[in-house]
């Protein structure tokens, strides 16, 4: 969420970087709340402060020899009573216009940093770095003929089961599926990640924390009858595994690793990649999420970044780091790179990791703060996230990459220990 100080002081600011996402937005209807509230804290404080003065004078009056009981004590009484009254009345306005401006303030996406490239689509999207060798040769299959024609899993029945876009993982495709999750909760946490499993379902306020409400209502699945969720990513209970705590600073950075089914109605996606892994409505995925200081959020983003890599890296599969322009960003994010790694059947690269680094956009909307021993005042502490990564997107690269002349798949040597066998098929 937007700093209210911003929108108070700097409202230019916040229009001329929205504008940068490619946003036109009009902040005076804003500003005339958040000015209104700021007045009304201003004549409640001053009615406290002369509430606390009339309070001293009855004592005074008391310790002086007046009857507590006399006209002039109670007069200062009635006067205290007012007064408290009136702060009161004063309480609820504010309450009621913070919560018009908080309201509001959620439906504003994060400010880009400085550094992001400016852009109005993905096409603008800058290339960082390549790794790898992507194979090219003619006549490779892509991932869902491949896992169709091996039994890796069944599509049909799951229509079934479910509906469209979901997918019933059978045989090597399940204990592929169980291996890639083992593999990369093992590779996390021996670069010293604490692993969690949160629950799968979520309330609105932790959606609400993350960003992901009131935006992607319609993209999330909601359980009637109850204020809880299915969650569209581990990065929203993570989010909330601090929600409203003040943490030492001595304590950060928190780094944090979880596996979760994940649960999306992909809105607007139809049409694309229907067959396969690729865009599903249920999907497992790793997550990486760190809560730092504010002057480490730059290099953490770096090194979660290069976590990332490291998966792809060592599972051999050729990969590029793009960085998103500004009309491409995420609504929490204010600086992200996508990780694309290489479909030699499909013959393109896509998406496989979004490591994003969110300044206190998240902190501020899901209120985790942290204080230095020395220091009075506390701070929003900046938090960060990406895939590391998402499984089943990895085990379409692995399949596409491994595909041999006799149609097995060759598995790399890092995933054998976890899988129990070197080829699939």
């Amino acid at each position: 969420m937007l700093d209210q100080r911003l929108l108070r002081d700097n409202p230019e600011q916040i229009v001329s970087q929205l504008a940068r996402r490619g946003l036109t937005v009009d902040l005076t209807g804003l500003q005339l709340i958040a000015q209104q509230e700021r007045d009304l804290e201003q004549r409640r404080s001053e009615l406290q402060a002369e509430g606390n003065r009339t309070g001293k004078q009855v004592g005074q009056l008391i310790r002086g020899g007046a009857a507590a009981d006399g006209p002039e004590v109670a007069a200062l009484r009635e006067q205290g009573n007012r007064i408290k009254q009136q702060v009161a009345v004063l309480e609820e306005e504010e309450k009621s216009l913070e919560a018009r401006l908080r309201e509001q303030l959620l439906t504003f996406p994060n400010l880009p940093a400085p550094e992001v490239p400016e852009g109005t689509s993905e096409a603008e999207n800058v290339e960082v770095k390549r790794w790898g060798s992507p194979r090219s040769e003619a006549g490779l299959l892509e991932h869902w003929q491949i896992g169709e024609r091996l039994g890796l899993w069944e599509t049909e029945r799951s229509v079934r089961i479910a509906q469209s876009r979901f997918i019933t993982l059978l045989g090597a495709g399940a204990r592929l599926e169980r291996a890639l999750i083992s593999f990369m909760l093992d590779q996390h946490t021996s670069r010293g990640y604490t692993e969690v499993l949160p629950p799968v379902l979520v309330n609105s306020a932790s959606l609400t924390g993350s960003g992901q409400l009131p935006k992607f209502a319609e993209e999330s699945f909601r359980c009637s009858g109850d204020d809880l969720w299915l969650t569209p990513t581990a990065e929203v209970p993570l989010t909330s595994l601090h929600r409203d705590e003040v943490l030492a600073a001595e304590q950060l950075p928190l780094r944090y690793c979880a596996y979760t089914p994940c649960f999306r109605r992909e809105a607007g996606s139809y049409g694309r990649d229907t067959r396969g892994l690729i865009r599903l409505h249920q999907f497992n995925k790793v997550e990486l999420y760190w809560f730092t200081r504010p002057e480490e959020s730059a290099a953490a983003h770096e090194q979660l970044t290069r976590h990332a890599e490291a998966i792809l890296e060592t599972l051999d599969l050729p990969y590029r780091r793009i960085e998103l322009c500004t009309g491409d960003l995420g609504f929490s994010a204010a600086r992200t790179f996508d990780l694309e790694v290489w479909l030699p059947g499909a013959g393109t690269y896509r998406e496989i990791s979004s490591c994003s680094v969110c300044g206190d956009f998240q902190a501020r909307r899901a209120s985790i703060r942290f204080k230095d021993a020395d220091t009075k005042g506390t701070q929003l502490v900046h938090t960060l996230n990406g895939s590391g990564l998402a499984v089943g997107r990895t085990m379409a690269a692995l399949l596409e990459n491994g595909q041999q002349p006799d149609g097995s798949v060759q598995l790399p040597a890092a995933l054998v220990p976890y899988f129990g066998g070197e080829r699939i098929g």
